[in-house]
């Protein structure tokens, strides 16, 4: 048998579908909600203090709890929104994370 004789089968290759495609994750975020419990001075402190914000961001923050029932504090991958909320429970704030939208 000779070189040429011998035929090798195509080589598949393989196919993916755009349906099959994962979505990047989008960006999730960190709320902190109104509560009856937390002065307007602890929670604005509370800003300032985990997240470094200026006084007047995290009073404008504050703001946004206290008048609107809550605001986006932060936002990012989710592991990072996670670990905001997480944090902001231990300061006794009311705070979820969820993907934005």
């Amino acid at each position: 048998m000779t070189a040429a004789a011998l035929s090798l089968a195509p080589v598949e290759q393989e196919v993916t579908s755009t349906d099959e495609l994962v979505a990047p994750d989008v960006p999730w975020v960190t709320i902190v909600w109104n509560d009856p419990v937390n002065l307007m001075t602890y929670v604005t402190w509370v800003f300032e203090t985990y997240f470094g914000y200026a006084r007047s961001k995290a009073e404008k923050l504050m703001m946004d709890v206290h008048v609107k029932g809550r605001a986006v504090v932060s936002n990012g991958p989710r592991e990072s929104m996670e670990r905001d909320a997480e944090a902001l429970q231990s300061y006794g704030l009311w705070a979820t994370f969820e993907k934005d939208s």
